[in-house]
């Protein structure tokens, strides 16, 4: 109805059962709401008798304690009786601690087969590759020593025909020899070249302890690749004539200190 003219603006009409079923449906609606403002939202805290996130921890808490307990109280029991029964003379006997502590449940050993997937064999492969460079590893244990107390092996016994300095930029010796002569590497390392140069052909180059590099120059085959690991004395190429700059069968041998070269023929008898 108008409130000033009382005209009739609006009207319908309930039947009995529109009624109840509209009351049921609004009735039904109220419940969902509240089940899911209580449920979701923090307002289940107010509820008496709900307990709030202090109260829930300090329950859990003493479920862990009331356990423990447990598991001590069986365990003294356990000492205890064995007490006992060595002052009657008797001999103890021995825990099961699947029945008696805890009731820990016993699993039983299966055998399990392990297969290599293609992922993990590259995995595997990118970390060896990895950890050929780590010198690190091999250095850890190791204290500096100084130069006058390494022991260098002779890369090849021959003559030696260029020493060192002998010209601008001669950084090493020359060493004659018969070609395909064993190389010989000085220390053990890990090589950290190994290939051709248009100058130099066919060079290995191997990382020493204190910070020690060799340099072999000239090959004719090279036997390691880069990341071994050499031991002292190892063979590591043959004797050749490879590069431009070389006139004749022989051996270019250089050693450097902390990026210094050294004069080998002051620490090495060739």
């Amino acid at each position: 109805m108008h409130e000033q003219s009382y005209e009739e603006v609006f009207a319908t009409q309930f039947t009995r059962f529109q009624l109840l079923t509209t009351m049921i449906s609004l009735f039904v609606i109220l419940i969902v709401l509240v089940t899911i403002l209580i449920a979701f939202t923090g307002l289940r805290e107010f509820i008496p008798g709900y307990p709030d996130s202090n109260q829930r921890l300090l329950i859990v808490r003493n479920a862990q304690r009331v356990d423990s307990l447990i598991v001590e109280v069986n365990r003294r029991d356990i000492f205890l009786n064995n007490i006992r029964m060595i002052l009657n003379g008797e001999i103890p006997e021995q825990p099961n601690t699947d029945t008696n502590i805890g009731n820990i449940s016993s699993t039983t050993s299966q055998s399990i087969t392990f297969e290599r997937s293609e992922e993990d064999s590259i995995f595997r492969k990118q970390i060896e590759q990895e950890e050929k460079f780590n010198l690190s590893v091999q250095q850890s244990s190791r204290n500096v020593t100084s130069l006058e107390n390494i022991f260098f092996f002779s890369p090849i016994k021959g003559l030696i025909i260029n020493p060192f300095g002998s010209s601008q930029g001669h950084y090493g010796v020359d060493i004659v020899a018969l070609p395909g002569a064993r190389v010989s590497s000085v220390m053990e390392g890990v090589a950290i070249f190994s290939g051709w140069t248009v100058e130099t052909g066919y060079v290995i180059q191997i990382q020493h302890p204190n910070n020690l590099i060799s340099i072999y120059k000239h090959n004719e085959r090279l036997l390691k690749q880069v990341g071994d690991v050499i031991k002292a004395g190892e063979a590591i190429a043959h004797v050749g004539n490879s590069g431009e700059l070389t006139t004749g069968p022989h051996l270019h041998f250089e050693l450097w200190h902390n990026g210094t070269p050294l004069n080998p023929q002051e620490y090495i008898t060739f």
